[in-house]
């Protein structure tokens, strides 16, 4: 984490105005986490917000559970964002991700024992983290393994997390009570 307490603190329930109340109506009945309830306090963007990040987490995108959170996952460590990447370690396992394989994310593309498709999707992720550019080799490769939609999911994907990142990280939004920080992830 890059701060050890929040910067923007996460409204409770008693906070909230009628705005607020209104841009959280998507969590009723659930625990919301921190990053939803620090996000609040712009209820415009929170709504706008979940719209986007709701079709990134649909079915909506094309590619396969799977695949994007290989592709969060990787965006969420480069970002050095120990909220989202505790938060989608387990997502990641639920769509299928092995303990392994998540911690292989950490290596990058040319980790031992990635597929190619694989391989390729983190390729794109870096590449897009550090030159906001996909080179020719690499998405010569996405297309040979994913469609035209997915590959363009990639690009939606890596941008949406890296958005989410900046946020988590400058907000200095914190986990909640009980998660554990990725030790890689703590002192950054």
């Amino acid at each position: 984490m890059r701060l050890a307490q929040p910067r923007i603190a996460p409204l409770s329930d008693q906070e909230m105005s009628p705005d607020q109340q209104v841009a959280m109506k998507d969590f009723d009945g659930e625990p919301t986490l921190n990053i939803f309830r620090t996000l609040a306090r712009a209820p415009k963007a929170l709504a706008r917000f979940n719209q986007w990040g709701g079709y990134v987490l649909s079915r909506r995108n094309d590619l396969p559970a799977r695949e994007r959170e290989i592709v969060i996952l990787r965006i969420g460590y480069l970002c050095r964002s120990g909220y989202e990447w505790t938060q989608h370690v387990r997502i990641g396992r639920a769509a299928g991700l092995s303990a392994a394989e998540i911690e292989r994310l950490k290596e990058g593309p040319d980790g031992d024992g990635w597929a190619p498709a694989d391989a390729a999707l983190i390729r794109a992720a870096d590449e897009l983290h550090h030159d906001q550019f996909v080179t020719e080799p690499t998405w010569t490769e996405l297309r040979r393994r994913f469609s035209e939609k997915q590959c363009m999911d990639v690009v939606f994907t890596v941008g949406q997390y890296t958005q989410v990142s900046m946020i988590l990280n400058t907000f200095g939004v914190q986990l909640e009570p009980g998660a554990e920080l990725d030790p890689d992830l703590k002192a950054y």
